[in-house]
């Protein structure tokens, strides 16, 4: 299973840098930071106020 996540990873890699589609980086960069503040602040009290912003 890690190993599909990995080959994900990698073909994204591949076509973008086929394609020359560089300006997709920053956007899955910023969509996997948005995930993990979601996640890391789901079970503090911190939680209310990050939902707010959305």
């Amino acid at each position: 299973m890690a190993r599909s996540k990995l080959a994900i990873v990698g073909e994204l890699w591949q076509f973008m840098k086929v394609r020359k589609k560089w300006w997709l980086g920053p956007i899955v960069i910023m969509l996997l930071a948005l995930g993990l503040l979601l996640v890391a602040t789901q079970g503090s009290a911190l939680a209310p106020f990050i939902y707010t912003l959305f």
